[in-house]
């Protein structure tokens, strides 16, 4: 499954950065960039687009105001330094909405949304042998879903820890858990763990390799309900 692609980006570095990860996924084929809302509808009218990163902040015409001249418009994820439009941008059945600097693991869990959902598209039907990739010293770390024993947020960053070893890297554990699956549980603000991988638990912690992590006194009815009494 292809899925030909536009980009509608006004910044150079913002088109270079989503070029590049444009460029890292298989099934993502570039067949053009825009700079502004008139060449994107011109670009559109001759090419088969299945997919267009949009920009909001564009010269000439809004990247909102583009969509609603459209009648039949592509999948649209939105990519932008401004949260506030994000309600608004919904209005048009965007398939997510990305704020810059855009790490590369959301940038590919949005992505995914523009996969067909059937018996034979490549969409990940275990989301727990999925991959995901972070930010290390200017490089991407894989980061198997299914090796995960807990997360840690520590302030801007996070601190992912695995069975075999652990990164630091910029990102929001809040952001990281609309991203996981079910078998993740957020028990405190600062803590995420694997159901799979808890060895002990009371109502004060959990265990999991000999790691203590503490339940939030706000998660404990939470916590309580997941793991059971």
């Amino acid at each position: 499954m292809n899925i030909k692609c536009m980009i509608v980006e006004d910044e150079p570095l913002a088109v270079e950065v989503i070029q590049d990860y444009i460029s890292q996924i298989p099934f993502l084929q570039l067949q053009a960039v825009c700079n502004d809302a008139i060449c994107a509808m011109q670009t559109l009218k001759e090419k088969q687009i299945d997919l267009m990163f949009l920009d909001i902040h564009l010269p000439k015409l809004k990247g909102l105001d583009l969509l609603a001249t459209l009648k039949n418009p592509p999948k649209v994820i939105i990519t932008t330094a401004y949260h506030e439009f994000a309600v608004k941008s919904y209005e048009f059945s965007v398939l997510d909405y990305l704020m810059k600097p855009i790490e590369f693991s959301r940038f590919m869990a949005a992505v995914q949304k523009a996969l067909p959902v059937t018996s034979n598209s490549e969409t990940v039907k275990h989301p727990e042998e999925k991959d995901l990739f972070f930010s290390v010293n200017k490089k991407k770390a894989r980061v198997p879903v299914k090796s995960i024993l807990y997360i840690e947020s520590q302030r801007e960053n996070i601190r992912i820890v695995m069975e075999d070893r652990e990164i630091i890297t910029r990102y929001s554990i809040t952001d990281l858990e609309n991203e996981l699956p079910d078998d993740f549980v957020r028990i405190h603000r600062s803590f995420i763990v694997s159901k799979s991988k808890i060895d002990f638990f009371d109502m004060q912690d959990v265990e999991i390799k000999g790691k203590l992590i503490p339940i939030g006194r706000n998660y404990k009815d939470f916590v309580k309900n997941i793991l059971g009494n």
